[in-house]
């Protein structure tokens, strides 16, 4: 039997948990303000907490591997450890690696993070297609056999990207719509939301492109750098349905009181649902 897609499960999350993602970052500076040492006790600590008080409730957890990586193998034994016990608690784990190469080299991140036997196994993971669309196919052809989603790089919430995803290809689409355009292809049919998602910010104001790939849109730019809930139908307009507003700072700042982080999601999402129902 075929595990369930990816989008399928997705959704389901969504409306049950309700439609937030939180991030797992744990910057030098976010360590020191939870009272913590920028080591790997640090590390686990911050890292346990997050899961602990929140993978029961959020709908998806995104931990930044790079913030994991800095510490070598120790990191990552943290890492596997939180995706463990994440995914044990009902949340859905995205891996945020944002992972782009070609052939064998993209075969083998695919095979890190979309492959069951990987303690690396994660739900979704974040990738670039910027070595051009097809260089994505193994991780792609991974995520479907595994029941796991891909969230590809579109319009990124940074200024600098705009020189890359607004440049105008030789049709005269953006080369972020070109990518969208790849990702609507690969969603086409499915339902009730295809495994194939975007990233665009939610800082972006007015998104100036086809979002309707039948997709999830992954969300960052929520809380500490500048959007707010209420933006989200200006920028993704009657896509916002299938909008997962990502948040870090503004809800890991809450820490490292339990309590306090799962009140700051509590609310982040109370938001998140009025706005999207009222957009």
């Amino acid at each position: 039997m075929s595990p369930e897609p990816f989008g399928a499960r997705l959704r389901r999350a969504m409306d049950t948990r309700g439609p937030l993602c939180v991030g797992i970052d744990p910057h030098s500076s976010l360590l020191t303000s939870w009272g913590l040492a920028d080591d790997i006790a640090g590390l686990e600590r911050f890292t346990r907490t997050v899961v602990e008080a929140l993978a029961d409730r959020v709908a998806v957890l995104k931990p930044q591997s790079a913030f994991f990586e800095r510490f070598g193998s120790r990191g990552i034994a943290v890492l596997e450890k939180a995706v463990e016990e994440a995914r044990a608690a009902g949340a859905l784990v995205l891996m945020d690696a944002k992972r782009g190469d070609i052939g064998s080299t993209m075969g083998a991140y695919a095979a890190t993070y979309l492959d069951p036997a990987s303690p690396l196994f994660s739900d979704a993971v974040t990738v670039s297609p910027y070595l051009g669309f097809g260089s994505l196919r193994p991780a792609l052809d991974a995520a479907a056999a595994s029941g796991a989603g891909v969230f590809v790089l579109a319009l990124t919430s940074n200024p600098e990207g705009a020189e890359v995803q607004r440049a105008i290809t030789a049709d005269g689409r953006s080369l972020a719509q070109l990518m969208l355009d790849h990702m609507a292809a690969e969603n086409a049919g499915a339902s009730p939301l295809g495994s194939v998602g975007a990233v665009v910010g939610a800082t972006l104001g007015d998104a100036g492109a086809d979002l309707a790939i039948n997709g999830p849109l992954l969300a960052p730019g929520i809380g500490a750098q500048g959007a707010t809930p209420a933006d989200l139908p200006g920028v993704f307009g009657d896509a916002v349905g299938n909008v997962v507003p990502s948040v870090s700072r503004g809800v890991l700042s809450r820490g490292p009181d339990a309590a306090g982080l799962r009140a700051a999601a509590e609310r982040f999402a109370d938001e998140i649902r009025a706005a999207v129902s009222d957009g």
